[in-house]
């Protein structure tokens, strides 16, 4: 009898979405800001998964670069 394991694959880790509060602890500014930026379409882009307002680290860093 032949047992096969199943594993899930592991998620990369640069592939993690940031809160509003990584965000804007990385950006050095308030919560606040980053939902004042959204509102008015500034800031980085941002992804709503369910409830909550995610950021992509690289689309954050690509932000930042075209700054």
């Amino acid at each position: 009898m032949t047992a096969t394991a199943t594993t899930s694959p592991s998620p990369h880790p640069r592939a993690e979405l940031w809160s509003v509060k990584d965000t804007a602890a990385y950006l050095r500014v308030p919560p606040k800001t980053l939902y004042e930026w959204r509102y008015k379409g500034d800031g980085p882009p941002s992804h709503r998964v369910g409830r909550y307002v995610r950021y992509l680290p690289d689309e954050v860093h690509a932000w930042v670069r075209s700054r």
